[in-house]
């Protein structure tokens, strides 16, 4: 990555085409910024130590969201909504299709600290690849 040259966002995501593996933008302090293309269910999974910032670039991203006593309810984003998942939560993002971009700490893997069942084909554990 060269630090002394902007990203554009919208090539950063043409020159990949995989789904829930998010590639690392720029690095700012200890945070990795990240685009990803999403399309189809992640798994429900949770960060113990950390929040998760969601922007929207392109398309519509839902995050289900599961409360301690096992309630759930989605939360529905569009194009230039954010949301953050508070640290602790268990999630489930899914999307008919989008783009989105992330904060998150370096070394912070998409899946979480623990994750429900088997990992889908499509949904890669990663901290984050390389532009």
């Amino acid at each position: 990555m060269n630090d002394t040259e902007p990203v554009n966002l919208a090539k950063a995501l043409a020159s990949f085409d995989d789904v829930y593996s998010p590639r690392i933008v720029a690095r700012m302090n200890d945070y990795d910024v990240r685009v990803a293309h999403t399309r189809g269910e992640h798994v429900w999974h949770v960060h113990e130590d950390t929040d998760e910032f969601f922007l929207v670039l392109d398309g519509r991203f839902d995050v289900a969201l599961r409360d301690s006593d096992g309630t759930e309810h989605t939360v529905r984003l569009h194009k230039g909504d954010t949301f953050v998942v508070p640290k602790g939560t268990e999630h489930k993002p899914s999307s008919p299709g989008a783009s989105i971009l992330m904060f998150e700490p370096t070394g912070t893997p998409t899946t979480g600290d623990r994750h429900e069942g088997e990992l889908p084909a499509h949904v890669d554990s990663t901290t984050g690849h390389e532009l």
